[in-house]
Order: structure tokens, then sequence, then C-alpha cells
């Protein structure tokens, strides 16, 4: 009887395998990468050369290796399709027809010190001596192999000098990578503290109040074109002047502390499925960093072991229409009180509210949700001819979406002690707003939002993705 029954499990099996047809991969053509290695394309690639795949699953196959491509920054645009092979029945021939992107970026920096360009412009007042300047050197494919190689002098607000280089793959196999940098910085006015929620100054003409020089080498492991593993070693050390130690926030660094100098080890896990990493319409994204701060190693001035995590989604609902789902979390296991300095949680990074833009919320733990519903309204491209002189920046393609907002948070602050009304309580920011895309990677974004007082505003957020 057993025999029979796996005789019939066979036929059924290899019958349901000869109905669905497949097709072998028998080349792939790229064009268009005039300075990226082939090597690196066929890296991002979810198939090979012999490889087989479903006719059914064929489509989604190549759309998944398009969104591959595009996503590590080296292209603009980039088509993607197959032919029949000429010599061999149920094999196809795929070529990806690509337009690099622009990688040398030697500019004038220019950027505002505020943590968004609202603070800047009405708390601040527009004014200029809160602008950085200098020159950045930026180039996104140095060696022809995605590696990025930065180097940055500033002056102004903050005077910094900074050098960094990222090579993805260092192996054979292109499973391994690393990414190491170093900066230095001074700031004659430095964030000492938060009352009623928003940063308070303080500044000296004089002098520097704020030095830090940081270092970090980290190995990143990427065993599949989805999934990351990011092993980081860092160095800080932090100096301020004793005026603030001692008078203005003894808890800068803890018990009046003018120098902090620590290191720190963090493993990083990355999942991610988005289609258009800058303005994601569809996929998944998860992340989680176990950081541990203060390895002993050379001073006992920092303690803090922190876990936390993004979560997102992202859904299409037909052709225009289209809902996100964001999720932030940080939790302290270390419940010790934590210096001023390493206390952020709202409105820091991209850990935002909308309608929360002027605030800041700093405390132990924290969660985000952040909700959108958004539907394109145009989806076009401009035309300039010969009037630019860079073939690759004659075509601008740009869409445009109006979104709907919703967000919510809290943040768990136990040393607070009143002095700041946005801890410990739900927070709510709702708005509307247009979402301008252009080419693949930059983003443009007006909003009109409010926050769980209904104090409102016109806001706006940049991501030039450089």
């Amino acid at each position: 009887m057993r025999f029979v029954l796996s005789l019939c499990f066979w036929f059924f099996v290899t019958g349901a395998i000869a109905q669905d047809a497949y097709v072998v991969v028998d080349s792939i053509a790229i064009n268009g990468n005039k300075r990226t290695n082939i090597q690196v394309i066929l890296r991002e690639l979810p198939f090979q050369i012999g490889d087989t795949i479903l006719r059914k699953n064929l489509k989604d196959r190549l759309a998944w290796a398009k969104q591959q491509v595009l996503n590590t920054g080296m292209f603009r645009e980039g088509i993607i399709s197959h032919t029949p092979s000429a010599t061999k029945p149920d094999h196809i021939c795929i070529a990806l027809d690509l337009a690099e992107s622009w990688y040398i970026y030697p500019t004038p920096y220019f950027e505002l010190a505020d943590r968004n360009f609202n603070v800047w412009w009405v708390d601040q007042n527009r004014s200029l001596d809160r602008i950085i300047y200098g020159m950045d050197f930026v180039h996104r494919n140095f060696s022809g192999n995605r590696d990025r190689f930065q180097i940055k002098f500033t002056n102004g607000y903050t005077r910094n000098y900074s050098l960094g280089y990222k090579l993805p793959f260092i192996n054979r196999k292109k499973t391994l990578g690393i990414d190491a940098a170093v900066s230095f910085a001074q700031n004659r006015e430095i964030n000492y503290a938060t009352t009623q929620n928003r940063q308070q100054f303080f500044k000296d003409e004089d002098k520097f109040a704020y030095h830090r020089f940081r270092s970090r080498f980290s190995m990143v492991y990427r065993p599949k074109l989805r999934e990351q593993h990011e092993a980081r070693l860092s160095y800080e050390d932090n100096k301020i002047m004793d005026q603030i130690a001692k008078d203005l926030n003894p808890d800068f660094f803890l018990q009046g502390r003018s120098r902090q100098r620590y290191f720190s080890l963090a493993y990083t896990y990355t999942y991610d499925s988005r289609d258009c990493r800058p303005y994601p319409l569809e996929g998944q994204y998860f992340s989680a960093t176990l950081e541990k701060d203060g390895l002993g190693l050379v001073s006992n001035d920092r303690s803090a072991l922190t876990f936390s995590s993004r979560y997102a989604q992202f859904l299409p609902l037909g052709n225009r229409w289209n809902f996100s789902f964001i999720g932030r979390a940080k939790f302290s296991f270390i419940r010790s009180q934590q210096p001023y300095n390493d206390n952020r949680a709202v409105g820091y990074s991209d850990n935002d509210l909308v309608g929360y833009e002027y605030y800041v919320i700093d405390g132990l733990d924290m969660g985000i949700i952040n909700t959108s519903f958004r539907v394109k309204i145009a989806d076009n491209r401009l035309c300039f001819g010969k009037i630019i002189p860079v073939e690759r920046m004659r075509e601008l393609p740009f869409k445009v979406y109006l979104a709907v907002n919703n967000d919510f948070g809290y943040v768990n602050h136990p040393f607070d002690f009143g002095a700041n009304s946005f801890t410990n309580r739900m927070l709510w920011g709702k708005g509307i707003g247009l979402d301008a895309v252009f080419f693949f990677d930059k983003v443009f974004k007006i909003e009109y939002s409010f926050n769980h007082l209904w104090e409102s505003g016109i806001f706006f957020h940049f991501n030039m993705n450089i």
C-alpha cells in the first residue's frame, strides 16, 4: 500500500512540474555601466546564468532584479527585458539597459545646524550664524565597485574634518564588506539642555564650547540580497566647557564631568524588500540594533545597553493609491540616568512625528508609529535638452503624491521631573502634504500638520540622498 501511495505521489509531483513550464537563463547582457564593475551588478540579481525560473514567476523575478539594481544608487534609470534564445528551447537571454547616476559630488557644502529647516526658519530667525559651509567631496563609486569615499571640511557653525570609506565587498563571494570613518568637530554653540520640549543653547564667541572626536569600523555581512548583518566598533572622545559641566547642566555627561570617553560595540540586523528605499511604495523593512556603550576599556564615563528597532510595511492599493506603516522603538536595559547628550528620543535623526517639528522629547524609552495614505497625482519628466551640458542631467523625471499623515508616539523619561510636558504622555500628529520624488531618490515634502495641542504649521523636509 505504501508503495502504491508513493508511486501516485511521484506521478502527481512530476505531472505538476511538467505543467508548470520553466525557462533557463542562457545569458545576461548589461549595457550602460560605463564605470560600474559588471560583477557589482550581477551580485544584485536574484538569478545567474544557468538558473531555472518558472515562467509564472519570471515577471516578478525580473521586477525584483530591476529594484535591486536601482536601489544600489548607482543608476538613475533601468530597463530589464528578456528574449527567447535563438538556439536553445526554453532558454532566455536577459538584457539590462542602465543609465548611470552622477557619482562625483565635489561640491560646496551647505547645511543648517538645526534639526530641520522649520526650526532654523522660525525658532532661530533664519540666522546665518547657524549655517555650516565648506567643501564636501563624495565619490559614490570610487573604484567602480560601488565603494564610497568621502572627505569633508566645514566651517561656520561647526568646524569639522572627516574622512570615510565604504567597500561593500572584500571577498570572492561578495558577501563581506567594510565601513570606516573618522571625524573631529568643534562648536562654539552647544545644545546643553531641554526645557519645555525645546533645545536650550549656550554660545561662547571666543572659545569652542564642544569638541568631538569619533571613529568607527564596521564589518558588514550580506549573505542574501535582502538581509544584512553589521558588527560595529566605535570610539568617542567628547569635551565641553567647564561652565556647562559645572553650572548649566551637570548631567550633560553626568556628575559634572567635562569630558566623556568610551568605546561602543553594536550589532545590527537588517531585512529590506522595499521597491525604492528613499520613497517606498511596496515591500517591507526591518532592522534591530543592540548596542553597548562603555566597554570599560578607557574609562567609566558611559554605561548603557540599548535595543532599538524599526519595522515598515508599504502596501500598494491599486495603481495610484498606497499605504505606509512605520513603527520605531527604543528600550534601555540599564535603567539608571543617562547623560543628557545620549538621552535622545523623538525629534532626532529620523525619529519624527508630523506636527512636532519644533520640539524634541528626550527619554530612556520610545515608541513611534507613522502612517500615511498616499495617492499619485503626477508622473512626468522635464526635458532641458542641450541647455544642460551634462547629458545625465538633461531629463528630470518626477512624481508627485498627495499624502494624508497620522502619527502617534510615546516617550518614557523617568528622570524628567516635570521640566518637559511632552514626556510620559501620548503624542498625536496629523496633517496633509505633497511629496515630490525627483529621479529615483531625491525627495522633497511640504506638509501642513497639527500636534496634540492643535498647534499647526507648514513644514518642509528634504532628502537629497547623496
